[in-house]
């Protein structure tokens, strides 16, 4: 057997490897975000209501189940889904907090909180526009790859 062979051999187990270790802690991950989304939402309905929080917490399980979704699908992690959640944790934290203001601090920590969301608002922006009119970089990693098949 030569060693090219050996070599391709060797690459074909390690990339399938990768990819069972990729699936199962996909699977993990996937089946974690429903079993605390499924917790939190009988809590809120053993507590016989839902505040703002609750359900803005339900939206960030339910943003990360869909990230979680298209990674299985398409095997890229947009970094849009990212921000989502993380404009929406930063909400969900003012919403709490803008009941608490009561010195300088906490003035300047939600006002810290919504530059935060304007800032992440405009990066995705930015995001969304770059990628239509200069395409994914990704884009030209999965036609490589496709092409090599």
């Amino acid at each position: 057997m030569s060693i090219g062979k050996t070599r391709d051999k060797i690459q074909n187990i390690g990339d399938a490897m990768v990819d069972v270790f990729h699936y199962l802690a996909l699977f993990v991950i996937g089946g974690t975000i429903v079993w605390s989304a499924i917790y939190e939402y009988i809590h809120i309905m053993a507590t016989g209501h839902a505040k703002l929080k609750d359900i803005l917490l339900l939206f960030i399980y339910l943003e990360l189940g869909a990230m979680i979704g298209i990674y299985f699908k398409t095997h890229r992690l947009p970094v849009q889904f990212l921000i989502y959640i993380a404009i929406t944790a930063l909400s969900r934290h003012l919403v709490i907090d803008v009941q608490k203001v009561n010195s300088d601090f906490h003035l300047y920590l939600l006002l810290s909180i919504t530059v935060s969301i304007v800032i992440l608002s405009l990066s995705v922006m930015i995001l969304t526009y770059t990628g239509r009119k200069f395409g994914h970089p990704e884009d030209d990693v999965l036609d490589k790859n496709n092409t090599n098949e």
